[in-house]
């Protein structure tokens, strides 16, 4: 474990750092994950895992408000929890670089929708989140430097990557590809001779909802 001047996560910031500079395109990253198959054709359940490597996945289910059993954590939970892990790691990281003692850090997220607009039955109502908040409490020990706070606030409010996107938005270019299942007995052909077909859905009124 590498430490640079008493900081765990300058040590293993400074190499990356020093490559971004030297070559910017090594910066650039991409975040992955996927759905997996759930059996029985669940409508009210499913199954979400990032990117492979870590080896888990994690439950969802629907929210009652739109027919779901509330019995998991929904999609739109899983966007609050997105936001409250990403602040909460931002403020450890820069309490370690900016050498601040936490003593206690909680992180709370609200999300704040109406659902007739997902379910389509007033068009004037947005279908997402109408609003947001993202509530940090931090204890620190006595006479902790004023000014080193105000910086600590200031740099996890510039740095939260899932804060940034949330506020700035970002183009999500969605697509859907409808595979067709080959008849039970029937011979698939070669898939480089046969590509599959391609449509996009449109948005069809009250027809679903994930959260």
């Amino acid at each position: 474990m590498v430490l640079l001047g008493g900081s765990l996560v300058r040590g293993r910031q400074a190499p990356l750092r020093a490559r971004y500079r030297q070559d910017p395109e090594q910066a650039t990253i991409v975040k992955r994950a996927a759905t997996q198959a759930v059996e029985g054709g669940d409508a009210l359940h499913g199954l979400v895992a990032p990117d492979p490597r870590y080896g888990v996945s994690w439950p969802y289910g629907i929210d009652r408000a739109v027919g779901g059993l509330h019995d998991l954590p929904n999609p739109g939970e899983l966007l609050c929890v997105a936001l409250a892990a990403c602040q909460d790691a931002t403020m450890r990281m820069l309490a370690d670089l900016l050498g601040v003692e936490l003593l206690d850090l909680t992180v709370e997220v609200t999300g704040t929708l109406d659902v007739r607009g997902t379910l389509g039955l007033d068009p004037a109502v947005p279908v997402g989140f109408q609003r947001m908040t993202c509530t940090t409490r931090v204890t620190v020990p006595a006479g902790t430097d004023l000014g080193l706070l105000a910086r600590l606030e200031a740099g996890a409010r510039r740095s939260c990557v899932n804060l940034d996107t949330l506020r700035r938005g970002v183009p999500v270019a969605a697509s859907t590809r409808f595979d067709s299942a080959p008849q039970e007995g029937a011979r698939m052909p070669p898939s480089h001779l046969t590509p599959p077909r391609s449509a996009h859905r449109s948005h069809t009124k009250g027809a679903a909802s994930c959260h």
